[in-house]
Parts: structure tokens; C-alpha cells; sequence
């Protein structure tokens, strides 16, 4: 009877692990993933057509550059960016470059550069934000050399009553930049939240199982090996976690020996991809733009993890002994949280719409 209580006693304690990994995961993701859906609903109602036609449609090196440079200081998460990124791609972008923003967006940001600076000194401070702009612009190139289909076919919005589209027309030049921003912001919420529900909910599943389940002397006992580096890789694709949040976590890593290039390759890896990303990436842009995607952050997280090694040393690399989390308010994660639970239940609330739209 003994055994039979401890082996229930440790189920049940695995299962509280894992669900407050999961609820500190879910908690930690909701602020992140309501500004991404903002701004990725601005990006398809503000940002102008021809802009993007201009700079971001055109299959070419330019595009890429500017989608990575547009994303760098953008304060997302691997969550967070996928509405934006999403946005941006149905409003015109093509896919190397939308790859582009999705991969710069993650790996850093201005909030990260300055905490990266305080924990991780001035070298990681000043080759990480480099070593993103490469990894963006190397997984957008690889999109656009071995993925052709990279333009968006956007099609007029058709209406089933006579004479809609010159009313939408007219409708649209009156509104103003605010009504603008609000009608792109409720898309966002509405529509755009539901193409990628499904993976975002698979993705922390999946992620809050690595954090509760693979110990950490598990990843520091490889040390400053060159397999370190491919343990950090092949730990931080499936994880959800920030580029700000997974600083102190880096600099724990650092201060426990392991080395520079590896923990490098945990900050690009790590907030660049998780499960959510890689099957919104599947599911909106295809299974090649896929695998190119996750192909150019292994080779050049690997890559730069090799150059930080042979850099680092020249410099007295150390993480400061600071330890604290810049966390956000529990209260603005709980209702970041209600605010994204309500409009992902919201669909099966709705009523079923009449065939004539010109009902009166």
C-alpha cells in the first residue's frame, strides 16, 4: 500500500511541476502575445501598401535587410512576433523577408541589448544583436534562394451586394488613421489570433514539458565543450522563452563554465523558435519555408556560437552577479491572460452568420 501511495505521490508531484511551468509559461507569454497581436494588427492597417510593395515584396537582398532591421528593436517574444509577423506577411510582405523579421524580432531588442549589458558584460551586449542580424538575414536568404513561391497574391475583398466595394472605398477615405488602428487591432484579436491558436497552445504545452522535465546539471555538466553548443541548440528550438527572459538564465549558464559560443547559441535558439513558431511558419507560409526557417538559426547560431568562442578570448567575458528577473506585473499578465482567453473562446459564442449579407 506504501508503494503503491509514493508512486502515486510522484505522479502527482510531476504533474504540479508541470503545470506551473506551464501556468508560469502561459503567464509570462500573455503580455508579450497581446503587443505582438497590436502591433501586428497596425501592421496590416497602417502600414501602407505601397510601402511594403516598395521595401519588403521584392525578392532580393534589400527586403531581407530591412525586415531584420524593421524587427531588431521590436521588444517581442518567439510568441509575441508571430502575429506580428503574420501581419506583416498579409499585408504584403514576402516570405524571405517575413522570415527575416521573424527571426531579428525574437533574438533581440532594445530592452535585451541593456540587460544583456548589465548580466553578460559588454562582449554578449555587443555580439548579440550582431549575431541576430545575421541569423535573420542568412534564414531570409535561404527562403529566397531555395523557396520561390515567396510573393503574396492579395486579391480585392469582394462584396455580395451591388455597388459594395465604391461604399468600402469611400468608407475607407473617410475614416481616420484612429478608426484605422482600432479596426486593425480588433482584426488582430478576431481573426488573426485564431489562425495561430492552435500552435501557440501545442507550443507552451510542449515547452513548459521541457522546463519542468530536462534538469538543468543535465546541461551543465557539457561545459565549455563544442558539445555544449549543440545541447543548447537542440534545448532552447522546442522552449518558449524571451530575449530580455532568458538573460538571466544565459548568465547562469555563463557563470557555471559553460562557454561563451554555447551560451550565445541559447540566446539565438532559444527566443528565435519554439513549437508555436514553427507550425504557424508550416501551417501560413508552407513545410519548405519551414525547414529553411529552422535551417538558418541552427547554422548560424552554430556559426556565431564558434566566432564568440574564438573572439571571446580576447575579452574578459563574465556575467555580472546580479541574478533579478525583470519581470512584469502579475496583474498585467493576469489580464493580458483573461483578455486573450475571452477572445480565443469568443468563436464558439458566435452565431452563425445569414446567407444574405444585404438583409435588412
Amino acid at each position: 500500500m506504501s508503494i503503491e501511495l509514493h508512486k502515486l505521490h510522484n505522479k502527482m508531484s510531476w504533474l504540479i511541476a508541470y503545470f506551473d511551468a506551464l501556468w508560469v509559461l502561459t503567464l509570462d507569454a500573455a503580455p508579450w502575445l497581446v503587443l505582438g497581436l497590436v502591433i501586428g494588427g497596425l501592421f496590416k492597417s497602417l502600414i501602407p501598401t505601397a510601402f511594403l510593395h516598395k521595401h519588403l515584396t521584392k525578392p532580393g537582398l534589400g527586403s531581407i535587410v530591412k525586415a531584420a532591421i524593421l524587427g531588431a528593436p521590436l521588444p517581442l517574444c518567439s510568441c509575441g512576433v508571430i502575429p506580428a509577423a503574420m501581419g506583416l506577411r498579409q499585408a504584403g510582405a514576402s516570405k524571405p523577408a517575413t522570415t527575416s523579421f521573424l527571426v531579428s524580432t525574437p533574438e533581440t531588442g532594445v530592452d535585451s541589448i541593456s540587460i544583456s549589458y548589465a548580466m553578460l558584460g559588454p562582449f554578449m551586449a555587443i555580439i548579440r544583436p550582431f549575431a541576430a542580424l545575421f541569423s535573420a538575414m542568412l534564414t531570409g536568404l535561404l527562403v529566397l534562394f531555395f523557396d520561390k513561391d515567396n510573393v503574396v497574391k492579395t486579391e480585392p475583398v469582394k462584396s455580395c451586394c451591388g455597388g459594395g466595394e465604391a461604399k468600402e472605398k469611400a468608407s475607407v477615405q473617410k475614416s481616420s488613421v484612429f478608426a484605422e488602428a482600432i479596426e486593425g487591432v480588433h482584426y488582430a484579436f478576431d481573426d488573426l489570433l485564431q489562425s495561430i491558436l492552435k500552435w501557440l497552445v501545442i507550443g507552451l504545452l510542449f515547452a513548459a514539458a521541457v522546463q519542468a522535465f530536462v534538469p538543468e546539471d543535465w546541461l551543465l555538466r557539457w561545459g565549455d565543450s563544442w558539445m555544449a553548443m549543440v545541447v543548447m541548440l537542440f534545448v532552447g528550438i522546442p522552449m518558449y522563452v524571451c530575449a530580455t527572459g532568458s538573460t538571466p538564465i544565459a548568465a547562469g549558464f555563463l557563470m557555471a563554465g559553460i562557454s561563451p559560443g554555447a551560451v550565445l547559441v541559447y540566446l539565438l535558439a532559444g527566443p528565435a523558435t519554439n513549437m508555436a513558431t514553427l507550425g504557424v511558419v508550416k501551417e501560413q507560409m508552407g513545410l519548405r519555408t519551414m525547414w529553411l526557417y529552422l535551417s538558418g538559426i541552427i547554422f548560424s547560431a552554430l556559426l556565431m556560437g564558434v566566432v564568440a568562442n574564438v573572439f571571446a578570448d580576447y575579452f574578459n567575458v563574465h556575467a555580472s552577479a546580479s541574478h533579478a528577473h525583470e519581470m512584469l506585473p502579475f496583474w498585467l499578465q493576469l489580464l493580458s491572460f483573461v483578455v486573450l482567453f475571452i477572445y480565443s473562446v469568443k468563436p464558439l459564442f458566435r452565431n452563425k452568420p445569414t446567407t444574405d449579407c444585404c438583409s435588412e
